[in-house]
């Protein structure tokens, strides 16, 4: 990284980051190109391992893309703000970001309906908020098993 004044090198920090976010781009390989695709997800933490879940149809490109190669990159963004200094004619950005990369897996059927309460409770997390389990049937859920991560965050100026 660059600019390793600005590297989270805390493993709780990057977790807070994720949990503040709520889009993560997914990056998969469609014949030598990269395919990104925004999705809501949900983290699981395991020990020292991050999980990333996500849903979707059952069938489409990207389904396709992950079954035919299962690895894949992800960011996601937060805490956006523009500064602008006129009287410096000046701009500066502010954000917070997570990127990293692994393999995704499906989730075996049994396991949906828990993967699926882990994004509910990202976008609800004080709520126990539920959700139409008529659903799973005709829901994928895969996850992706982190392997690598780093942020950054470049905080407001003075």
């Amino acid at each position: 990284m660059r600019r390793s004044d600005r590297e989270i090198k805390e493993r709780q920090d990057l977790l807070d980051v994720i949990r503040r976010c709520d889009v993560c781009r997914l990056a998969l390989n469609d014949d030598g190109y990269p395919y990104i695709v925004p999705l809501n997800f949900g983290v699981v933490t395991k020990g020292d391992e991050i999980e990333l879940v996500f849903h979707s149809a059952l069938e489409g490109h990207k389904l396709d893309l992950v079954r035919a190669d299962n690895r894949a990159s992800f960011e996601m963004d937060c805490s956006h703000q523009l500064q602008y200094f006129e009287e410096k004619g000046y701009c500066t950005y502010s954000y917070e970001s997570v990127t990293g990369r692994g393999h995704i897996e499906f989730v075996a059927e049994e396991e949906k309906a828990a993967a699926l309460q882990v994004l509910m409770d990202h976008y609800h997390p004080d709520r126990n908020a539920s959700f139409n389990h008529s659903a799973i049937p005709r829901t994928a859920v895969y996850k992706l098993k982190v392997e690598s991560i780093s942020g950054k965050r470049k905080e407001l100026k003075k």
